[in-house]
């Protein structure tokens, strides 16, 4: 297992900041299907692929995560942030994973093919069953409310780093080694 000191391997760098401007888009078309039913069919036809590129980048991202320790939090880090920041962090990899998996399951359920282009549909991954397309319809929902607050803190906590504490917590996942 390789360990940089002070910053983030550059898969996981590359990663981060592919998979947050992923995410924040994802988050933008979740909410802008939901409430336009004139571009609903374009915003579906975008966030299904693009929900399945989340759940494989993640799962790379969990393999690069656990081969590459993060560098360590800076040791006058009070334990209950250092507590949230380890927290947020699996919080976060558990949403990557649980949100797509569970968008597929419920169009599963809910009998509607998984499209992700024309010529490539993705098989069910649970029995046609209105009553669990619901549940988690529902279930997707209310995670997505989830990783919204959760990617605000995470958010929160980095420009905290960044512009109060000044610690180079941001800048290990800014940048490579410093010259």
């Amino acid at each position: 297992m390789s360990r940089d000191a002070g910053h983030f391997n550059l898969t996981a760098r590359v990663l981060h900041w592919l998979m947050a401007a992923m995410i924040l888009a994802m988050l933008f078309v979740g909410v802008s299907m939901v409430a336009s039913l004139h571009w609903r069919p374009v915003l579906i036809n975008l966030h299904r692929p693009l929900g399945i590129a989340i759940l494989l980048l993640a799962l790379v991202r969990l393999y690069n995560r656990l081969r590459h320790r993060p560098p360590p939090l800076p040791a006058d880090l009070p334990a209950w942030q250092a507590t949230a920041a380890h927290a947020s962090h699996w919080l976060l990899y558990g949403l990557m994973l649980a949100m797509p998996l569970i968008g597929w399951s419920m169009l599963s359920a809910g009998g509607y093919p998984i499209v992700m282009w024309s010529g490539l549909n993705l098989p069910a991954i649970v029995p046609h069953d209105p009553a669990l397309y619901a549940a988690l319809r529902s279930a997707h929902s209310l995670l997505a409310y989830v990783l919204f607050a959760t990617v605000i803190g995470h958010l929160s906590a980095a420009l905290f780093h960044l512009w109060v504490r000044r610690d180079g917590v941001f800048q290990a996942m800014a940048r490579g080694k410093p010259r």
